[in-house]
């Protein structure tokens, strides 16, 4: 795996420099053999995600995550933080949101990034006596600053985000999203929305 990504790696620093790109970019490829996909990648998918599971797993308890920013409890327009499919598809659960991950929700000109490592949002599944069990990961952009200011659609662990358009039940402008099953096992699909084994009081 190391070889490919390496060998990817010099492959795009090539055709960067014939085509005289900004040296940014040429940092942002080096960065793939450091740490995390970028938000274009569509390979590396299990080691993007061992990246991400280690890079998370210190949020099993929620006062750890508080702690590093995940202070926003996300609620719909119906004022519920639990999240479930109303079609009877399975839940998501309760959302936390770093807002300083998500720059672009407060400010159309932020810089609208995706990084394995660094997921928008935690999402926790609810137990007995008000416990919360940390399941999933999601990865969130809003679409018309990504779209300013990337070529396609934000895709990590070789799947492609998910879009949502405007009017939905969050309120927010039309989004790219991608939940990553890494805590809990979802027996729809890794990638799926909605979990069948996660349910909402």
């Amino acid at each position: 795996m190391n070889g490919e990504i390496n060998e990817l790696t010099s492959e795009a620093i090539a055709q960067s420099r014939a085509r005289r790109w900004p040296l940014f970019i040429g940092v942002a490829i080096v960065a793939l053999t450091i740490f995390a996909l970028p938000a274009s990648a569509t390979s590396g998918g299990q080691s993007g995600l061992a990246a991400a599971r280690t890079a998370t797993a210190r949020f099993h308890e929620l006062d750890a995550a508080k702690a590093a920013g995940y202070t926003v409890r996300v609620a719909d327009n119906q004022g519920l933080t639990c999240i479930a499919d109303p079609h009877g598809a399975g839940a998501m659960g309760v959302h936390y949101l770093d807002p300083n991950l998500a720059p672009e929700l407060f400010d159309p000109q932020a810089a609208a990034r995706i990084d394995a490592g660094t997921p928008e949002l935690l999402v926790y599944a609810p137990g007995a006596n008000h416990t919360q069990r940390l399941v999933a990961l999601e990865y969130l952009t809003l679409k018309a600053p990504w779209d300013a200011q990337h070529g396609g659609p934000p895709s990590l662990f070789g799947h492609r985000f998910n879009e949502v358009p405007a009017g939905n039940r969050f309120g927010l402008p039309a989004f790219y999203s991608l939940h990553a099953w890494v805590w809990a096992r979802n027996p729809t699909d890794l990638f799926a929305q909605w979990n069948p084994r996660v349910t909402c009081p």
